[in-house]
């Protein structure tokens, strides 16, 4: 059976869960997600791409990246780095924000947790976030996340296939 990206909104809750699991070793798939060299390499969804300005995978830290158009159009955004239980899960402040990571409050801002867990085929990933109203849920739905994410996820499972650790 092909594994396919699962998201799950939950208005009540004001959640998104996203969840997949890959065919690939727990080790490179947290890599995946920890390193700005492979995020980089999948974050953005096609044709758009990613570019790391900074990043800091620590508690305190963060990555501060643009999501770059084929126009060279750039959208910044920032996570910051709450927690870390290393191979585990980490936890994060997500939003968007200017090229000095000055996030921008107007827009949604999410908090959320990653959780990694070995399973007997690959690696689960949930991706669990959580808003502070239900308008900032409903915004990041309409402004296309579930298909943003879902392609970027594909692009994902297409580097952890080809294997380039």
């Amino acid at each position: 059976m092909e594994n396919k990206t699962q998201v799950i909104k939950d208005l009540k809750e004001k959640s998104i869960l996203v969840s997949r699991e890959f065919d690939a070793p727990l080790t490179n798939v947290w890599r995946a997600y920890t390193e700005s060299e492979l995020l980089d390499q999948w974050w953005g969804p096609a044709p758009w791409k990613v570019e790391t300005k900074s990043m800091n995978f620590s508690v305190g830290g963060f990555w501060l990246y643009a999501m770059v158009s084929p126009e060279n159009e750039k959208h910044w955004g920032k996570m910051n780095y709450t927690a870390i239980s290393h191979h585990e899960s980490f936890e994060v402040e997500d939003g968007f924000c200017d090229e000095d990571g000055n996030l921008n409050t107007v827009m949604p801002i999410s908090k959320g947790k990653q959780v990694f867990t070995q399973t007997t085929t690959g690696t689960l990933v949930e991706f669990k976030m959580i808003y502070s109203t239900e308008t900032d849920l409903q915004k990041i739905i309409e402004m296309g996340f579930e298909q943003g994410i879902t392609a970027c996820i594909e692009q994902l499972e297409t580097l952890l296939k080809e294997n380039k650790f």
